[in-house]
Protein backbone atom coordinates (compact mmCIF):
# COMPACT_ATOMS: atom_id res chain seq x y z
CA UNK A 1 0.00 0.00 0.00
CA UNK A 2 1.07 3.57 -0.88
CA UNK A 3 2.42 4.86 2.40
CA UNK A 4 0.42 8.42 3.25
CA UNK A 5 1.81 11.37 5.66
CA UNK A 6 -0.71 12.53 8.22
CA UNK A 7 0.41 16.75 8.95
CA UNK A 8 -1.48 19.49 11.32
CA UNK A 9 -2.39 22.58 9.04
CA UNK A 10 0.99 24.22 10.56
CA UNK A 11 2.84 21.49 8.77
CA UNK A 12 3.99 19.75 11.73
CA UNK A 13 4.00 15.97 10.94
CA UNK A 14 1.86 13.81 12.89
CA UNK A 15 2.16 10.24 11.42
CA UNK A 16 2.49 8.50 8.55
CA UNK A 17 0.84 4.69 7.40
CA UNK A 18 -0.19 2.50 5.05
CA UNK A 19 -3.06 1.19 7.34
CA UNK A 20 -5.85 1.70 5.72
CA UNK A 21 -8.67 0.12 3.48
CA UNK A 22 -8.90 2.42 0.39
CA UNK A 23 -7.59 5.76 -0.63
CA UNK A 24 -9.16 7.52 -3.74
CA UNK A 25 -7.30 10.83 -4.73
CA UNK A 26 -8.74 12.57 -8.09
CA UNK A 27 -6.57 15.47 -9.50
CA UNK A 28 -7.94 17.90 -12.56
CA UNK A 29 -6.13 19.80 -14.87
CA UNK A 30 -8.70 22.88 -15.11
CA UNK A 31 -10.44 22.09 -11.67
CA UNK A 32 -10.48 21.09 -8.26
CA UNK A 33 -9.42 17.71 -7.04
CA UNK A 34 -10.69 15.81 -4.41
CA UNK A 35 -9.87 12.52 -1.91
CA UNK A 36 -11.65 9.90 -0.28
CA UNK A 37 -9.86 7.80 2.61
CA UNK A 38 -11.59 4.85 4.67
CA UNK A 39 -10.00 3.83 7.61
CA UNK A 40 -10.55 1.06 10.19
CA UNK A 41 -11.77 2.76 13.33
CA UNK A 42 -8.78 1.36 15.54
CA UNK A 43 -5.75 1.80 13.14
CA UNK A 44 -2.88 3.19 14.21
CA UNK A 45 -2.78 7.61 13.64
CA UNK A 46 -6.43 7.71 13.14
CA UNK A 47 -7.29 10.01 15.78
CA UNK A 48 -4.91 12.06 13.55
CA UNK A 49 -7.03 12.59 11.07
CA UNK A 50 -9.21 15.55 12.01
CA UNK A 51 -10.92 18.57 10.04
CA UNK A 52 -8.33 20.27 8.40
CA UNK A 53 -5.39 18.39 8.77
CA UNK A 54 -3.31 17.27 5.55
CA UNK A 55 -3.07 13.78 3.89
CA UNK A 56 -0.25 13.67 1.73
CA UNK A 57 0.28 10.75 -0.96
CA UNK A 58 3.33 13.00 -2.03
CA UNK A 59 4.01 17.71 -2.44
CA UNK A 60 1.94 17.20 -5.20
CA UNK A 61 -0.73 14.96 -4.09
CA UNK A 62 -2.17 17.08 -1.05
CA UNK A 63 -5.87 17.28 0.43
CA UNK A 64 -6.94 18.76 3.09
CA UNK A 65 -9.78 17.30 5.70
CA UNK A 66 -13.22 18.64 5.06
CA UNK A 67 -15.61 15.65 6.11
CA UNK A 68 -15.74 12.83 8.59
CA UNK A 69 -17.86 10.22 8.82
CA UNK A 70 -18.97 6.87 10.90
CA UNK A 71 -22.21 5.29 11.57
CA UNK A 72 -23.96 3.10 13.82
CA UNK A 73 -25.34 0.01 11.78
CA UNK A 74 -29.47 -0.95 12.84
CA UNK A 75 -28.16 -2.50 15.88
CA UNK A 76 -26.86 0.76 17.30
CA UNK A 77 -23.39 -0.43 17.02
CA UNK A 78 -20.46 1.06 15.39
CA UNK A 79 -19.09 0.26 11.78
CA UNK A 80 -15.79 -0.40 11.22
CA UNK A 81 -14.32 2.52 9.08
CA UNK A 82 -14.36 6.09 9.59
CA UNK A 83 -14.96 7.90 6.01
CA UNK A 84 -12.40 11.10 5.10
CA UNK A 85 -12.95 13.05 2.54
CA UNK A 86 -11.76 16.57 1.38
CA UNK A 87 -10.13 18.63 -1.46
CA UNK A 88 -7.25 18.82 -3.09
CA UNK A 89 -4.99 22.12 -2.02
CA UNK A 90 -6.40 23.44 -4.97
CA UNK A 91 -9.60 23.85 -2.45
CA UNK A 92 -8.02 26.81 -1.20
CA UNK A 93 -9.50 28.92 -3.72
CA UNK A 94 -12.52 27.59 -3.26
CA UNK A 95 -12.63 29.80 -0.12
CA UNK A 96 -12.21 33.21 -1.58
CA UNK A 97 -14.22 35.02 -3.90
CA UNK A 98 -13.36 37.94 -6.47
CA UNK A 99 -13.99 41.49 -4.63
CA UNK A 100 -13.07 44.06 -7.02
CA UNK A 101 -10.90 47.23 -5.98
CA UNK A 102 -12.58 49.83 -4.03
CA UNK A 103 -12.21 52.60 -6.59
CA UNK A 104 -13.90 50.12 -9.28
CA UNK A 105 -17.26 47.79 -9.93
CA UNK A 106 -15.46 44.92 -11.75
CA UNK A 107 -12.02 43.47 -10.97
CA UNK A 108 -10.68 43.86 -14.78
CA UNK A 109 -6.68 42.41 -16.08
CA UNK A 110 -5.48 42.03 -19.72
CA UNK A 111 -2.66 40.23 -20.52
CA UNK A 112 -1.72 36.15 -20.98
CA UNK A 113 -3.43 34.05 -19.16
CA UNK A 114 -0.91 33.39 -16.70
CA UNK A 115 -0.62 37.15 -15.29
CA UNK A 116 -4.42 37.30 -15.31
CA UNK A 117 -5.16 34.09 -12.99
CA UNK A 118 -1.88 35.09 -10.52
CA UNK A 119 -3.68 38.74 -10.55
CA UNK A 120 -6.85 37.38 -9.03
CA UNK A 121 -4.45 35.02 -7.06
CA UNK A 122 -2.76 38.07 -5.52
CA UNK A 123 -5.80 40.54 -5.13
CA UNK A 124 -8.07 37.50 -3.38
CA UNK A 125 -5.70 35.59 -1.76
CA UNK A 126 -2.33 36.23 -1.34
CA UNK A 127 -1.95 40.36 -1.26
CA UNK A 128 -6.12 41.54 -0.45
CA UNK A 129 -7.18 45.44 -0.04
CA UNK A 130 -8.61 43.51 3.45
CA UNK A 131 -5.88 41.97 5.27
CA UNK A 132 -8.43 39.85 6.94
CA UNK A 133 -8.76 38.14 3.62
CA UNK A 134 -5.03 36.99 3.58
CA UNK A 135 -3.73 33.54 3.68
CA UNK A 136 -0.47 33.87 4.89
CA UNK A 137 1.22 30.65 4.10
CA UNK A 138 -0.40 30.85 0.40
CA UNK A 139 2.82 31.98 -2.24
CA UNK A 140 2.98 32.51 -5.93
CA UNK A 141 5.70 31.44 -8.11
CA UNK A 142 7.49 33.18 -10.81
CA UNK A 143 5.44 34.68 -13.34
CA UNK A 144 6.64 32.88 -16.30
CA UNK A 145 3.78 34.81 -18.54
CA UNK A 146 2.70 31.90 -20.37
CA UNK A 147 -0.45 31.20 -21.99
CA UNK A 148 -2.40 33.48 -25.17
CA UNK A 149 -3.45 37.35 -24.20
CA UNK A 150 -7.00 37.40 -22.85
CA UNK A 151 -8.89 40.39 -21.06
CA UNK A 152 -11.02 39.14 -18.13
CA UNK A 153 -13.42 40.81 -15.87
CA UNK A 154 -14.58 39.72 -12.14
CA UNK A 155 -16.95 40.58 -9.49
CA UNK A 156 -17.93 38.84 -6.90
CA UNK A 157 -17.34 35.64 -8.22
CA UNK A 158 -15.60 31.87 -6.78
CA UNK A 159 -11.78 32.37 -7.21
CA UNK A 160 -11.23 28.43 -8.07
CA UNK A 161 -14.53 28.59 -10.73
CA UNK A 162 -12.82 31.51 -12.19
CA UNK A 163 -9.18 30.03 -12.34
CA UNK A 164 -11.05 26.96 -13.68
CA UNK A 165 -12.55 29.41 -16.38
CA UNK A 166 -9.57 30.91 -17.51
CA UNK A 167 -8.15 27.55 -17.77
CA UNK A 168 -10.47 26.32 -19.69
CA UNK A 169 -10.35 28.93 -22.53
CA UNK A 170 -6.21 29.12 -22.18
CA UNK A 171 -5.49 25.15 -22.35
CA UNK A 172 -3.30 26.34 -18.88
CA UNK A 173 -3.22 24.50 -15.94
CA UNK A 174 -2.91 25.26 -12.18
CA UNK A 175 -2.06 23.73 -8.96
CA UNK A 176 -1.53 24.35 -5.02
CA UNK A 177 1.27 22.17 -3.92
CA UNK A 178 3.22 21.42 -0.62
CA UNK A 179 6.35 23.59 0.05
CA UNK A 180 7.55 21.65 3.52
CA UNK A 181 11.10 23.23 3.39
CA UNK A 182 9.43 26.74 3.27
CA UNK A 183 6.17 25.49 4.98
CA UNK A 184 3.90 27.02 2.80
CA UNK A 185 1.73 25.94 -0.17
CA UNK A 186 2.46 27.20 -3.54
CA UNK A 187 0.62 28.37 -6.36
CA UNK A 188 1.76 28.07 -9.61
CA UNK A 189 0.50 27.49 -13.65
CA UNK A 190 1.40 24.65 -16.00
CA UNK A 191 1.74 24.03 -19.57
CA UNK A 192 1.57 20.16 -20.82
CA UNK A 193 2.74 18.56 -23.22
CA UNK A 194 1.92 17.38 -26.76
CA UNK A 195 2.57 13.64 -26.89
CA UNK A 196 0.36 13.08 -29.19
CA UNK A 197 1.55 10.58 -32.30
CA UNK A 198 2.11 13.45 -34.65
CA UNK A 199 3.56 16.01 -32.07
CA UNK A 200 6.42 18.10 -33.58
CA UNK A 201 7.73 18.64 -30.55
CA UNK A 202 10.12 15.51 -30.08
CA UNK A 203 8.10 13.97 -27.46
CA UNK A 204 7.88 10.30 -27.59
CA UNK A 205 4.23 9.66 -28.80
CA UNK A 206 2.02 8.23 -25.84
CA UNK A 207 -1.38 6.80 -26.75
CA UNK A 208 -4.02 4.58 -25.07
CA UNK A 209 -6.12 1.69 -27.20
CA UNK A 210 -7.64 -1.48 -26.20
CA UNK A 211 -6.32 -3.05 -28.84
CA UNK A 212 -2.73 -1.71 -27.25
CA UNK A 213 -3.47 -3.29 -24.42
CA UNK A 214 -3.41 -0.44 -21.71
CA UNK A 215 -7.04 0.41 -21.59
CA UNK A 216 -9.00 -2.12 -19.07
CA UNK A 217 -12.16 -0.43 -19.66
CA UNK A 218 -13.62 2.93 -21.92
CA UNK A 219 -16.57 4.81 -22.55
CA UNK A 220 -16.94 7.70 -25.18
CA UNK A 221 -19.26 10.47 -25.58
CA UNK A 222 -19.57 12.53 -28.90
CA UNK A 223 -22.51 14.82 -28.62
CA UNK A 224 -24.05 18.25 -30.11
CA UNK A 225 -26.93 18.70 -27.61
CA UNK A 226 -25.55 21.82 -26.04
CA UNK A 227 -23.70 23.02 -29.01
CA UNK A 228 -23.62 26.14 -30.74
CA UNK A 229 -20.94 27.60 -33.13
CA UNK A 230 -22.77 31.73 -33.28
CA UNK A 231 -22.71 34.48 -30.90
CA UNK A 232 -25.14 37.26 -30.39
CA UNK A 233 -23.55 39.15 -27.62
CA UNK A 234 -25.01 42.31 -26.40
CA UNK A 235 -23.07 44.95 -23.99
CA UNK A 236 -24.80 47.76 -22.46
CA UNK A 237 -27.67 50.25 -23.52
CA UNK A 238 -31.08 49.44 -24.35
CA UNK A 239 -32.99 48.68 -27.11
CA UNK A 240 -31.76 49.74 -30.14
CA UNK A 241 -28.97 51.62 -28.90
CA UNK A 242 -27.49 48.52 -27.34
CA UNK A 243 -24.03 46.83 -28.69
CA UNK A 244 -24.21 43.96 -30.33
CA UNK A 245 -21.75 42.03 -31.93
CA UNK A 246 -21.77 38.39 -33.83
CA UNK A 247 -19.39 36.29 -33.67
CA UNK A 248 -19.07 33.21 -35.46
CA UNK A 249 -19.54 32.40 -39.68
CA UNK A 250 -21.33 29.23 -39.80
CA UNK A 251 -24.83 28.99 -42.24
CA UNK A 252 -27.55 27.32 -42.96
CA UNK A 253 -28.60 23.84 -41.12
CA UNK A 254 -25.06 24.17 -39.75
CA UNK A 255 -25.76 27.22 -37.57
CA UNK A 256 -26.66 26.84 -34.10
CA UNK A 257 -27.43 30.42 -32.04
CA UNK A 258 -27.27 31.58 -29.21
CA UNK A 259 -27.27 34.87 -27.21
CA UNK A 260 -24.79 36.02 -24.43
CA UNK A 261 -25.59 38.43 -21.90
CA UNK A 262 -22.72 40.59 -21.29
CA UNK A 263 -24.52 44.01 -20.07
CA UNK A 264 -21.79 44.01 -17.13
CA UNK A 265 -18.61 45.00 -20.19
CA UNK A 266 -18.15 48.49 -19.89
CA UNK A 267 -17.23 51.63 -17.36
CA UNK A 268 -13.50 51.23 -16.32
CA UNK A 269 -10.74 49.62 -17.06
CA UNK A 270 -8.15 48.14 -14.15
CA UNK A 271 -6.41 51.50 -13.78
CA UNK A 272 -9.70 53.48 -13.46
CA UNK A 273 -9.50 54.97 -17.29
CA UNK A 274 -12.77 54.55 -19.36
CA UNK A 275 -13.06 52.00 -21.75
CA UNK A 276 -13.12 53.16 -25.75
CA UNK A 277 -15.54 51.98 -27.75
CA UNK A 278 -13.16 49.64 -29.43
CA UNK A 279 -11.72 48.28 -25.94
CA UNK A 280 -15.40 47.21 -25.35
CA UNK A 281 -15.86 45.53 -28.50
CA UNK A 282 -12.71 43.74 -28.09
CA UNK A 283 -13.85 42.82 -24.48
CA UNK A 284 -17.51 41.95 -25.85
CA UNK A 285 -15.77 39.47 -28.56
CA UNK A 286 -13.58 37.50 -25.27
CA UNK A 287 -16.40 37.01 -23.14
CA UNK A 288 -18.70 35.81 -26.21
CA UNK A 289 -15.59 33.24 -27.73
CA UNK A 290 -15.46 32.24 -24.26
CA UNK A 291 -18.90 30.98 -23.78
CA UNK A 292 -18.95 29.66 -27.09
CA UNK A 293 -15.95 27.42 -26.37
CA UNK A 294 -18.09 26.49 -23.17
CA UNK A 295 -20.80 25.47 -25.74
CA UNK A 296 -18.48 23.15 -28.09
CA UNK A 297 -18.59 19.47 -29.51
CA UNK A 298 -19.07 17.24 -26.18
CA UNK A 299 -16.06 14.43 -26.98
CA UNK A 300 -14.12 12.98 -24.52
CA UNK A 301 -13.64 9.59 -23.34
CA UNK A 302 -13.52 8.12 -19.61
CA UNK A 303 -11.04 4.84 -19.59
CA UNK A 304 -9.64 2.74 -16.75
CA UNK A 305 -5.76 2.53 -17.71
CA UNK A 306 -4.03 -0.75 -17.07
CA UNK A 307 -1.73 -0.96 -14.10
CA UNK A 308 2.01 -0.74 -14.78
CA UNK A 309 3.42 -4.00 -13.35
CA UNK A 310 5.44 -3.60 -9.81
CA UNK A 311 8.73 -4.98 -10.21
CA UNK A 312 11.96 -5.69 -6.90
CA UNK A 313 15.15 -4.56 -8.99
CA UNK A 314 18.52 -4.40 -6.73
CA UNK A 315 21.09 -1.84 -7.67
CA UNK A 316 24.56 -2.58 -6.52
CA UNK A 317 27.13 0.26 -6.39
CA UNK A 318 31.13 -0.67 -5.62
CA UNK A 319 32.20 0.41 -2.53
CA UNK A 320 35.71 -1.04 -1.93
CA UNK A 321 37.76 -3.80 -1.35
CA UNK A 322 37.60 -6.86 1.54
CA UNK A 323 40.58 -8.18 -0.31
CA UNK A 324 43.03 -7.40 -3.11
CA UNK A 325 40.69 -10.10 -5.24
CA UNK A 326 37.05 -9.24 -3.03
CA UNK A 327 35.61 -6.21 -4.20
CA UNK A 328 32.72 -5.21 -1.81
CA UNK A 329 29.17 -3.07 -3.46
CA UNK A 330 26.63 -2.16 -1.25
CA UNK A 331 22.85 -3.89 -2.56
CA UNK A 332 20.10 -1.93 -2.60
CA UNK A 333 16.02 -2.59 -3.20
CA UNK A 334 14.18 -0.56 -5.08
CA UNK A 335 10.79 -1.31 -6.40
CA UNK A 336 10.32 -0.39 -10.15
CA UNK A 337 6.76 0.05 -12.46
CA UNK A 338 6.96 -1.88 -16.01
CA UNK A 339 4.42 -0.95 -18.58
CA UNK A 340 3.85 0.32 -21.76
CA UNK A 341 3.69 4.05 -20.35
CA UNK A 342 3.82 4.65 -17.01
CA UNK A 343 2.21 7.96 -15.29
CA UNK A 344 4.38 10.51 -13.76
CA UNK A 345 7.22 9.18 -16.12
CA UNK A 346 6.20 8.85 -19.73
CA UNK A 347 3.33 10.90 -18.92
CA UNK A 348 1.25 13.50 -16.77
CA UNK A 349 -2.09 15.07 -16.26
CA UNK A 350 -2.42 17.95 -18.70
CA UNK A 351 -0.57 16.25 -21.26
CA UNK A 352 -1.89 15.51 -24.78
CA UNK A 353 -2.13 12.14 -25.76
CA UNK A 354 -3.67 9.94 -28.27
CA UNK A 355 -6.40 7.55 -27.69
CA UNK A 356 -8.40 5.32 -30.40
CA UNK A 357 -10.36 2.72 -30.49
CA UNK A 358 -10.68 0.96 -33.92
CA UNK A 359 -14.40 -1.20 -33.23
CA UNK A 360 -15.62 2.15 -32.40
CA UNK A 361 -13.84 4.42 -35.18
CA UNK A 362 -12.43 7.08 -33.14
CA UNK A 363 -8.76 7.82 -32.77
CA UNK A 364 -8.39 11.70 -31.17
CA UNK A 365 -5.61 13.88 -29.44
CA UNK A 366 -6.83 14.26 -26.35
CA UNK A 367 -5.82 16.48 -23.22
CA UNK A 368 -5.67 14.40 -19.78
CA UNK A 369 -7.87 16.83 -17.72
CA UNK A 370 -8.05 14.20 -14.68
CA UNK A 371 -6.64 11.29 -12.92
CA UNK A 372 -7.82 9.32 -9.96
CA UNK A 373 -5.71 6.88 -8.36
CA UNK A 374 -6.85 4.54 -6.17
CA UNK A 375 -4.76 2.32 -3.61
CA UNK A 376 -6.38 -0.70 -1.95
CA UNK A 377 -5.02 -3.92 -0.59
CA UNK A 378 -5.93 -5.45 -3.32
CA UNK A 379 -3.74 -3.32 -6.02
CA UNK A 380 -3.19 -0.43 -7.34
CA UNK A 381 -5.95 1.34 -9.77
CA UNK A 382 -5.56 4.58 -12.41
CA UNK A 383 -8.84 5.88 -13.66
CA UNK A 384 -8.45 8.72 -16.39
CA UNK A 385 -10.46 11.16 -18.48
CA UNK A 386 -9.29 12.40 -21.87
CA UNK A 387 -10.76 15.62 -23.01
CA UNK A 388 -13.16 17.98 -21.53
CA UNK A 389 -14.93 15.82 -18.62
CA UNK A 390 -17.99 14.33 -18.25
CA UNK A 391 -20.90 17.73 -17.60
CA UNK A 392 -22.78 17.27 -14.64
CA UNK A 393 -26.46 19.16 -14.03
CA UNK A 394 -24.67 20.81 -11.90
CA UNK A 395 -22.26 22.39 -13.93
CA UNK A 396 -25.15 22.72 -16.78
CA UNK A 397 -27.11 25.02 -14.26
CA UNK A 398 -24.23 26.70 -13.40
CA UNK A 399 -23.18 27.78 -17.16
CA UNK A 400 -26.44 28.87 -17.63
CA UNK A 401 -26.55 30.51 -14.71
CA UNK A 402 -23.46 32.45 -15.09
CA UNK A 403 -24.30 35.58 -16.84
CA UNK A 404 -27.34 36.44 -14.68
CA UNK A 405 -25.11 36.26 -11.64
CA UNK A 406 -23.13 39.00 -12.87
CA UNK A 407 -25.98 41.36 -13.33
CA UNK A 408 -27.96 40.14 -9.94
CA UNK A 409 -24.64 41.36 -8.15
CA UNK A 410 -24.29 44.92 -10.02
Amino acid sequence: MQSIKILSNEFEPLFDTTDYVSMMFTERWHGVGEFQLVIHREANGVEYIQKDALIALASNKVGIVKHREIQLDENGKETENWLFKGWTLKGLALQRITVPPSHTAYDRRSADAETVMKHYVLNNLVSPEDPRRAMNNVVIAANQQRGQSISWQSRFKNLAEELEAISLASGLGWDIVLDTSNNQFLLDVYEGKNLSVDNQDGHSPVFFSPEFGNLRSQGFVDSDLDYRNIGYVGGQGEGVEREIIELGEAAGINRYEVFIDARDIGGEDEEGNEITPEEEKAMLSDRGQQKLDEMQNEMYLEAQIMSPVSQTVYEHEFIGYASPYQPLYDRKKKTELFGPFVYEKDYNLGDIVTVMNRAWGVIADQRITEITEIHEASGFQLEATFGLARPTLISKLKRQFSQMEGEVKR
